[in-house]
């Protein structure tokens, strides 16, 4: 029997073998990079894209089988009770005589091959395209995953950079309270001014646990995004947002957009399904034929007194539509009102694209002028914070004066973090709408 140390080794051995299984558990960092993979392989509509086009190469198997030659065999036993008479005339006289024998059985295999079936070769070529309409699906899917994903994470570093600007508003604040609580104790200072500073101590304090609160949500979120466990931990990698100018110019290629391409391919699908409709106006042509045995006896067919004949037929089946009271044209008209309305989808796609462009390049265009402008009010708030704190040091400013400050580069800080998070979410809008988010993967 093993001993609790040894249950106890082997507990932390499984755990080890977890963490190696799973790269992505044993790191400390998650990079955009890395959760846009970690989604692309765990997300359920990920996976689920990938199922469809998996079942869409089932579905031309199976049209294709139509095609192929179709052999069955077949069997059958009988007893007859009672076995069916038939009159005769016979020298002016009427005799009946019995039709068949009490044991009756067949055995046949056939084979039937379609040799001209216009609807099944459409089928075939529709197949090919279904799989084809799936796999611009999974791509589409793929890539709303990555936008998601981004969009998420950006939103986790700007609430990262928030509670940052917080702490370092407190620690300011929690140094001045020191000092004054000295300058208090020392007879230099008012009670009242330390009192104001614990007020904003505490105010701080509560904003940074609401931040730490905010910032768990969108963890949790990011999480769900990517299909990540919720007891697993994530850290995001220490870095700042970086700003591409350059990006604006951009051209945007409307043609290869994933939402574009999958429209065209629903485009094809309901042009095969009229022409599967109008196919079923032509006539069919199979060949069929069998071979089999046809046996009859006085006992059963099995080590009794039975006889087994052979049997044998080939023949073409011909079958041509001549009037379905206007059904087929009733149909034929309905598929051509789903490719109109698809075109006027794919219209309308391309122009909310066109949209979304430059939506983007214009939200990037004023992003870039407020992120400049709120870094130079960033320097220049620290800058007055640095000299309200000598003004108060010396007696020549208030506390007040002190608060406000540091409450203005805090404020200063904050608009600056926001902007940033608007650009990098107007460049995520921007590279989609160029049909480039794939990018994201490999920058």
């Amino acid at each position: 029997m093993f001993s609790k140390m040894g249950f106890k080794y082997l507990g932390v051995l499984a755990v080890g073998l977890l963490l190696q299984g799973n790269p992505l558990q044993a790191q400390q960092t998650l990079t955009l990079q890395e959760a846009i993979k970690y989604a692309l392989e765990n997300k359920a509509e990920a996976k689920t894209a990938k199922l469809d086009v998996e079942n869409a190469q089932y579905q031309i198997d199976e049209v294709r089988a139509g095609a192929l030659p179709q052999i069955n065999a077949s069997g059958t036993m009988k007893y007859n009770i009672i076995i069916p008479e038939m009159a005769l005339e016979f020298g002016g006289e009427t005799i009946t005589a019995k039709m068949g024998q009490p044991w009756n059985s067949t055995a046949v295999v056939s084979l039937n091959q379609q040799l001209f079936n216009q609807s099944l070769f459409t089928g075939l070529k529709a197949a090919r395209t279904t799989r084809e309409f799936y796999q611009l699906n999974a791509q589409l899917t793929d890539e709303q995953l990555i936008e998601n994903v981004s969009n998420a994470y950006y939103d986790i570093f700007q609430t990262q950079l928030q509670l940052q600007t917080i702490q370092n508003n407190l620690d300011n604040t929690s140094k001045t309270h020191k000092i004054i609580d000295g300058m208090v104790a020392a007879g230099l200072a008012k009670k009242i001014d330390l009192d104001r500073l614990s007020v904003a101590v505490n105010n701080l304090e509560s904003q940074k646990k609401q931040i730490q609160s905010a910032l768990q949500l969108k963890e949790n979120a990011l999480k769900f995004a990517i299909g990540m466990p919720m007891e697993m931990g994530i850290e995001l990698p220490e870095e700042t947002f970086e700003i591409n100018p350059a990006i604006s110019l951009q051209v945007n290629d409307v043609e290869n957009r994933s939402e574009v391409l999958l429209s065209e391919k629903q485009i094809a699908l309901y042009e095969l399904n009229k022409k599967a409709q109008t196919a079923s106006l032509y006539p069919t042509l199979s060949l069929g034929t069998d071979f089999g045995f046809s046996g009859f006896g006085q006992g059963f067919p099995i080590g009794g007194d039975f006889m087994w004949p052979k049997t044998s037929s080939i023949g073409l089946n011909l079958s041509i539509p001549i009037f379905t009271g206007g059904a087929t044209k009733a149909r034929i008209n309905q598929a051509d009102i789903d490719i109109r309305k698809a075109r006027v989808v794919l219209e309308d796609t391309k122009l909310g694209i066109s949209l979304a462009n430059e939506n983007a390049k214009t939200q990037i265009r004023n992003s870039l002028l407020t992120v400049d402008a709120n870094r130079r009010n960033v320097k220049l708030a620290e800058e007055v914070l640095s000299d309200t704190q000598n003004n108060y040091n010396n007696g020549l400013a208030t506390l007040t004066d002190l608060l406000d400050a540091e409450k203005a580069l805090a404020d200063a800080e904050t608009n600056l973090n926001t902007s940033l998070l608007d650009y990098k979410l107007a460049e995520v809008q921007l590279i989609k709408a160029n049909g480039n988010l794939r990018t994201l993967i490999n920058e």
